[in-house]
Formats: C-alpha cells, sequence, structure tokens
C-alpha cells in the first residue's frame, strides 16, 4: 500500500512540474516553412469553412483552421453575442501580454457598427482579436470548437507565425 501511495505521489508531482513547465516553458520557435516569407498583406477569414488564408500580393502564404465565437452565425450585432464581425478590417494594435497567447487587434468596432448598435440602444462590443489559445490551457493544447466571445482563435504555434509576419495595417476580410 505504501509503495501504491508512493507511486502516485510521484506521479501527481511529475504531473504538477510538467503543468508549471509548459505555463513558463519558452514558445515554440515557429515552422520552417514560414521562414521564407517576409511579411503578409492581408488575412482572410472564412467563417464558414472555419479557415484562416494569409497572403502576400494575392499568393496564398498560409491556411490555418480557427475557432470563432460560441455563436458565430451572422454578423457581430452586439456586445455579448458571441458572433465574430464580418466586413473589412485592419489590424491595428498587437498584444504581446496577451492573456491568449499574443494577440492582433482588429480595427472593430467600425463607425458604422457603432452608428447601428446606437440606433438599436446596444453596445457594439469590441477588443476583437486574432490569438492564440488561453495561457491558462498551456502551449500544447488547443481548444476545439468555436468558444471566444467573438475572436478568431488558432494554435499557438501557428500564432507565433502570423505575429511574425502580421503587422499593423495589414488588411483583414471575415466573410460569413
Amino acid at each position: 500500500m505504501k509503495r501504491l501511495l508512493r507511486l502516485l505521489a510521484l506521479v501527481v508531482v511529475t504531473g504538477a512540474a510538467w503543468v508549471a513547465w509548459q505555463a513558463f516553458a519558452p514558445p515554440p520557435a515557429p515552422p520552417p516553412h514560414a521562414a521564407a516569407v517576409d511579411r503578409i498583406d492581408r488575412i482572410l477569414i472564412e467563417k464558414s469553412a472555419r479557415r484562416l488564408t494569409a497572403s502576400r500580393g494575392g499568393e496564398t502564404v498560409l491556411k490555418f483552421p480557427i475557432a470563432l465565437g460560441f455563436a458565430p452565425s451572422g454578423d457581430k450585432e452586439q456586445e455579448g453575442d458571441g458572433k465574430t464581425p464580418e466586413g473589412l478590417f485592419r489590424i491595428d494594435r498587437r498584444n504581446p501580454n496577451s492573456a491568449y497567447h499574443l494577440s492582433l487587434g482588429i480595427d472593430y468596432p467600425k463607425p458604422e457598427d457603432r452608428a447601428r448598435a446606437e440606433a438599436a440602444g446596444l453596445s457594439p462590443g469590441g477588443d476583437i482579436f486574432i490569438h492564440g489559445q488561453p495561457n491558462s490551457v498551456g502551449n500544447l493544447i488547443t481548444l476545439p470548437g468555436d468558444w471566444t466571445a467573438g475572436c478568431i482563435a488558432v494554435s499557438n504555434e501557428q500564432m507565433q507565425t502570423l505575429w511574425r509576419l502580421a503587422e499593423i495595417g495589414t488588411v483583414v476580410e471575415i466573410r460569413p
């Protein structure tokens, strides 16, 4: 019995050490296929296909699967609706200290989004980002399904590649 308890304690301690190491481990190196690309100039988000396509000069450079807001169908109408906005945007900020393993902010809401929401007596919401996984789950886990509050989520490795290739001003088109 003592031997079993010692083994169980060793497993628990080892598991806890691994989880702690994952939380503070440096991010993995970017994939080798992305090294040849200098910068991208466009990101296309196809909500129905759950796909992000990054391009440079009209040539596709990267394609990643994505997760969206928890209620992804339709355009974002108000704060808290779980929808990912649709339309043309630009990356307008970068957050290296994001709670979601790096994030690239898009310039939502636009003036027309604010006006539409105000006319309905609602808040349009904001803080829409392309980001990695929650820091709380570690680098090796990618959450399944649509789980964000309206953002676009990719794996941490994919987010590191986008972080390196996308600059402020990069066009982001989000289609239904």
